[in-house]
């Protein structure tokens, strides 16, 4: 097996395992999904699942690591001359897009699921490595460093906090609203500067 293909069914595997516990914590509730319960519907053993995955809430939140991830390696790819922010909009719609909506009861279970304590420590985590990772790409883009320089870091926790303050609305609007209109119109306020809504005082 060449080094592309054994690395290509690495990443199906993971997404594979992510997407079984999070079709599980939907269909079940996340209190009653056992580890073996996701790898044996991706098709996998226990073993291979821990090679992947230290626990449950570790799977589900790795789409959202994966994806920012995805969106770095993006970022990077974009024309040199195009505008950072516009660059940003451009790679997350395209990730986006491979998103599908959700149904209201989907909705409603994953408002559960979002809830659960340990699952909310873990995106913690996986959201500071993902703007990590993010980082590294905005200051390859820029010119800066990721470790020294604010600029990077800011960029990708103020992406982060788009797709969190976006999400949050998405999960609870009523009637059910799609996601991606929220995360652009966040981002586009970000790229102008956060100007003052007008007639506010």
């Amino acid at each position: 097996m060449s080094e592309g293909l054994r690395e290509r069914k690495k990443v199906a595997t993971r997404q594979a395992l992510s997407w079984a516990a999070l079709n599980l914590a939907l269909e079940r509730g996340l209190e009653n999904v056992r580890v073996e319960d996701i790898a044996a519907t991706a098709g996998v053993s226990e073993r291979t699942f821990r090679n992947y995955f230290s626990s449950k809430y570790e799977a589900l939140t790795a789409r959202h690591f994966d994806r920012m991830v995805e969106a770095a390696a993006a970022l990077l790819e974009r024309p040199a001359g195009e505008p950072l922010w516009d660059s940003i909009e451009h790679v997350l719609a395209a990730i986006m897009g491979k998103q599908r909506e959700r149904s209201t009861e989907v909705l409603a279970s994953l408002r559960v699921v979002l809830a659960e304590p340990a699952l909310q420590a873990e995106m913690i985590k996986a959201t500071f490595a993902a703007e990590n990772a993010f980082s590294k790409a905005v200051a390859a883009r820029t010119g800066t460093d990721a470790g020294r320089d604010l600029y990077p870091r800011l960029v990708a926790s103020a992406v982060g906090a788009a797709q969190h303050v976006a999400t949050e609305r998405w999960l609870h609007a009523d009637p059910p609203i799609p996601l991606w209109p929220e995360l652009r119109e966040a981002l586009r306020l970000l790229a102008a500067g956060l100007p003052e809504p007008r007639g506010t005082r």
